[in-house]
Formats: C-alpha cells, sequence, structure tokens
C-alpha cells in the first residue's frame, strides 16, 4: 500500500470515523502483524490476541498518529509494545537471555528445512525483533528503529550480533553440511 493510499485511508478514520477505511488498514497489515507476534512469542492464540490487541489501540488512539512515518511504522510500534506489555504482566523477562516464550523444539531436523522457530529462541528479545522485522517484514534499519526507538547503530548491532549467533547455530546444528 502506498503511503498517500495510507494517508487517505488514515485520514478518513481519524476525521470521519470511517470503520471501513480502517478495515481496509486491518486487511492490509493483519497478516504481517501476526506473522511478527507470532514469531516474537510463538504462541498462535497469545499473538492473535495481541494483534487484536493492536488494532483496537490502533483505533482508539488514530487522532494521535502523525504522518511523519508510515502507517505501518507506527501500527507495528503497537503491536511491539503489547507483546513487551504482556511480557512485563506476566513478569518474564525477555531480551534478557530468557526465551521464556518460545516453546522447546525437538532436536534440529537436517533434511533440508530450518527449524525457525528453534533457531530463533538462541536470540535475545530485542535482537529477534530486530531480525524478525529486517528479514521477515522486509523493514529498513531506519524503520525498525522508529519501530523500537532506538538508534540506527544499535538496530544495526542487533542484526549483526542476531546474524552471528544464528550462523554459529546452524553450523553447530549440521545446517551447513
Amino acid at each position: 500500500m502506498s503511503r498517500s493510499e495510507e494517508f487517505a485511508l488514515v485520514s478518513h478514520v481519524a476525521l470521519l470515523g470511517d470503520g471501513e477505511a480502517f478495515g481496509v488498514l486491518v486487511e492490509a497489515y493483519r497478516s504481517p502483524v501476526l506473522r511478527f507476534l507470532l514469531h516474537l512469542c510463538g504462541d498462535e492464540e497469545l499473538s492473535k490476541d495481541l494483534a487484536q490487541e493492536a488494532f483496537l489501540k490502533a483505533w482508539l488512539n488514530i487522532r494521535s498518529f502523525r504522518a511523519a512515518a508510515k502507517f505501518s511504522t507506527w501500527l507495528f510500534r503497537i503491536a511491539y509494545n503489547a507483546f513487551y506489555d504482556y511480557a512485563r504482566a506476566q513478569k518474564l523477562s525477555i531480551g534478557l537471555g530468557s526465551v521464556a516464550f518460545l516453546p522447546e523444539a525437538a532436536a534440529p531436523n537436517i533434511d533440508g528445512s530450518i527449524d525457525f522457530t528453534r533457531s530463533m529462541s538462541i536470540l535475545k528479545g530485542d535482537e529477534r525483533s530486530a531480525m524478525l522485522l529486517f528479514y521477515m517484514e522486509d523493514f529498513s534499519v531506519k524503520k525498525i528503529a522508529q519501530v523500537m526507538r532506538c538508534p540506527a547503530g544499535t538496530v544495526k548491532s542487533l542484526l549483526f550480533r542476531g546474524k552471528e549467533k544464528l550462523s554459529v547455530y546452524f553450523k553447530n546444528s549440521g545446517y551447513d553440511r
């Protein structure tokens, strides 16, 4: 969706309370937001609940959206916050070496398929978020920095560390054979 289409839809929602326009935005971003949250938490039902919460917060706060960034950046920030708010409420340590949200996977399957969930579980929370946004959602470093509210240099470091950890994981798991 182009930035001008997003702006027109957001304007209709903010100024007129147009539910149909918001429905178009939800349809455009439902899958990416769900995918992002699923890979963060590893639980399909929880990711659906968090996505629903993110879209509800977006609907309720659409008038606070400033077009300095794309709507998708703003929406992913809301989804990112919803996940971390949930994690804090559950008193789980995310980004501190804990992988409490991702389920334990069986031993790696070396038949050509990579156990994505297991490989992502070795990353810290911020590394996982940056990697998912960069490689799965095709966000630029600048856009990731906006979503994660950190400097672009920090995002680059998170991506570098994440790639290094995954490289070691894949080599140690026999994926390089």
